[in-house]
């Protein structure tokens, strides 16, 4: 039996950003459910953080995840098992109180929640869902995962050691000593796709913040008979950089450019040379033409920032800039710093702007 494997979907996303639903749309109608029903799967499991904020949620996003994913799993007969993540639920000490619960989605019959960690069974396999691990689930989810026969585990876990990001590297969170029992722990959460040999943080199937620019994105698919995983790339990108030098450029060249792949993505323009203001107002004109969603302008800088200027001239993410800035202090608790910041960071991405 073949099992489609997706996690941290997080609608909303970006302040409810339209052009982000936008992007998560074009995914699901030509990457996601086509492959899917070309290949006959009929069982979804998704591995947690199904929505962005905690607190809250947008009703005009309520109305757009569920005609683009939910409805269509209805549609099609598709059955659905959902891991509580750590996004889905309102505190943080339990997975009582979370959004999937609150939106009803185990009312749907073909829909499943787990809350708790519990033993299902697909076409003969054994297989153990563990939520997000709290305060209160954490001797409850300790005793289960002992107790358990299964040898394949799909879940929402920090573990330490593993990458958030491309290059940065969770400091918190349970050991991976804790999963040696089974034979393959998947997990959602760190949106960067990475193993040990027997835990797979199989990443998430699209680009959401700066951190995932140039970085692999797709879904999975799993053969519970022969443990095969097929990795199905997803090819559209939401994030691009453009290097803007007028001396390796002709007027013509900026003109005659295909533009319409940044329609709808976010654009930062790195300037390497700038002589031609009329050149690069052109190229700026040609991207609004296209209807992009945001351009960023990487150029003047503060000469009073105590951050090298290779860092931003390289216009990486915030996170890597963050990372490297804490790395050049003379303090002894770098790492915790490290970590604090980046808690802070995906924080923010959370907050709705007044």
């Amino acid at each position: 039996m073949k099992v489609a494997v997706i996690s941290d979907t997080h609608w909303g996303a970006r302040n409810d950003s339209q052009a982000f639903m936008n992007y998560f749309r074009k995914f699901y109608e030509e990457v996601f459910f086509p492959t899917i029903q070309e290949q006959g799967i009929d069982t979804i499991i998704h591995m947690g953080d199904v929505v962005d904020r905690r607190k809250f949620i947008n009703w005009k996003t309520v109305f757009q995840m569920r005609e683009m994913f939910f409805d269509v799993c209805c549609d099609n007969d598709i059955n659905l098992h959902l891991i509580v993540g750590n996004h889905d639920t309102y505190f943080r000490n339990t997975n009582q109180v979370n959004s999937l619960s609150g939106l009803r989605l185990s009312d749907r019959e073909q829909f499943t929640v787990y809350e708790e960690p519990t033993e299902i069974e697909l076409d003969g396999t054994t297989l153990f869902m563990q939520p997000w691990i709290c305060d209160e689930n954490r001797e409850q989810s300790l005793k289960a995962m002992e107790e358990t026969t299964a040898q394949v585990l799909f879940g929402h876990l920090e573990v330490k050691g593993f990458e958030m990001h491309a290059g940065q590297y969770s400091q918190s969170g349970v050991d991976a000593s804790m999963f040696n029992k089974f034979d393959m722990a998947f997990s959602g959460h760190f949106h960067h796709k990475s193993d040990n040999g027997n835990i797979y943080y199989l990443g998430n199937q699209y680009q959401i913040t700066w951190s995932d620019y140039k970085d692999t994105k797709g879904f999975h698919i799993f053969d519970t008979k022969t443990r095969e995983v097929e990795f199905i790339l997803n090819p559209f990108e939401m994030f691009h950089k453009i290097y803007y030098d007028d001396e390796k450029m002709t007027l013509e060249s900026i003109q005659n450019e295909n533009y319409s792949v940044y329609k709808g993505c976010y654009i930062k323009i790195v300037i390497v040379n700038k002589k031609n203001p009329f050149w690069f107002d052109t190229l700026m004109d040609k991207l609004y033409a296209v209807d992009v969603a945001d351009i960023s302008v990487v150029e003047n800088f503060d000469q009073d920032l105590d951050i090298e200027d290779d860092m931003i001239n390289e216009a990486e993410d915030t996170l890597t800039i963050l990372s490297k800035y804490v790395n050049s202090l003379s303090i002894d608790n770098k790492k915790e710093l490290d970590n604090l910041l980046i808690s802070l960071y995906n924080e923010s991405l959370t907050l709705e702007t007044l």
